[in-house]
């Protein structure tokens, strides 16, 4: 019973991005990477949950990028949880 706020931590995902960049579709990537259709959908719209390591270094590997061109950590907004005198 008080006031708790929490900070929401969050990882962005370029992956729509350098698509866009590079005008290609995530059936080119999935082509040429062998990485799984639905994982790079994932990715695109920043739904996945977790990231493997190997789809990340295959990614940078395929766009000649490093990791942090891919993925970053952004704090969000602070979330607070007033006293609802519980």
């Amino acid at each position: 019973m008080g006031h708790f706020v929490f900070l929401k931590i969050m990882i962005r995902c370029h992956f729509a991005r350098l698509l866009g960049e590079r005008k290609l579709k995530i059936s080119d990537v999935t082509r040429d990477t062998g990485i799984n259709r639905g994982t790079l959908t994932r990715l695109y719209y920043e739904t996945a949950e977790r990231l493997e390591v190997d789809v990340l270094d295959k990614l940078c590997e395929y766009f000649k990028i490093e990791l942090a061109d891919l993925i970053d950590r952004v704090p969000g907004d602070r979330l607070a949880d007033t006293d609802r005198g519980e």
